[in-house]
């Protein structure tokens, strides 16, 4: 893969995460994080439009005055947007009656416009959709991560009502990992879902720091001892 599309993915999946490392569009992401199928459905939505809006963003950016891009990048996240909805509204109905009142949101989200500012204005197009892709892929695993943590304490199942997102053929999706589980009511709560994304982030930063530590062990060469970063 060329460098620089290798180190957008991994900014993108990992490295600078829109949830896990910049703490941003946290609004949706605790709004429809109750169960994996909602984030997965949200995280799909919310990529789409990254792809669209950096594309548009990097191919008109030379015929946008510098004084009024954000107002133009707005217009252009809420066109996007809009047609977004009308399509899930179309084709996948019964998961818009559950997600519809948050996609029109998928405007306000931080990260959308975060993205069209500091990396689609100043890129071409192909760098510009690969890191809108990528960007919303991390954040869809971000939503289907916490959405799955939660839907597991909270309700002992995972992926419920699937196929409301994808179709009968992925029933199988539907799990119940806990029979005869009560339910933890707190965690289909919003409190739930901070405390939940507390843990998260607290792994992520433990595991970033066994990578760190891994890369800056000694490594023995030919009878020398040398960094290995």
């Amino acid at each position: 893969m060329n460098p620089a599309f290798r180190k957008i993915t991994r900014d993108g999946l990992w490295d600078n995460n829109i949830v896990f490392s910049q703490s941003i569009g946290l609004c949706p992401l605790l709004a429809v994080t109750g169960t994996a199928t909602n984030g997965l459905g949200m995280g799909l939505a919310t990529a789409a439009v990254m792809v669209v809006c950096n594309a548009l963003v990097s191919w008109v950016r030379a015929l946008i005055p510098s004084e009024i891009r954000i107002p133009v990048f707005v217009v252009l996240i809420a066109m996007v947007v809009t047609l977004v909805d009308m399509m899930m509204n179309a084709w996948l109905h019964e998961m818009h009656k559950v997600l519809g009142l948050f996609i029109p949101l998928i405007v306000t989200n931080c990260a959308i416009l975060g993205r069209a500012e500091a990396y689609a204005s100043r890129h071409p197009v192909a760098h510009a959709s690969m890191d809108g892709l990528m960007m919303g892929l991390g954040f869809t695993l971000a939503l289907v991560v916490l959405g799955a943590a939660r839907e597991v304490v909270g309700a002992g199942t995972l992926f419920a009502s699937a196929r409301l997102l994808m179709g009968d053929s992925f029933a199988w999706l539907e799990t119940t990992l806990i029979p005869d589980y009560r339910g933890f009511l707190l965690m289909a709560l919003p409190p739930g879902g901070f405390l939940m994304l507390g843990f998260l982030l607290a792994g992520k930063k433990l595991i970033d720091r066994r990578l760190k530590a891994h890369q800056s062990r000694p490594v023995v060469l030919g009878g020398s001892v040398a960094e290995s970063s």
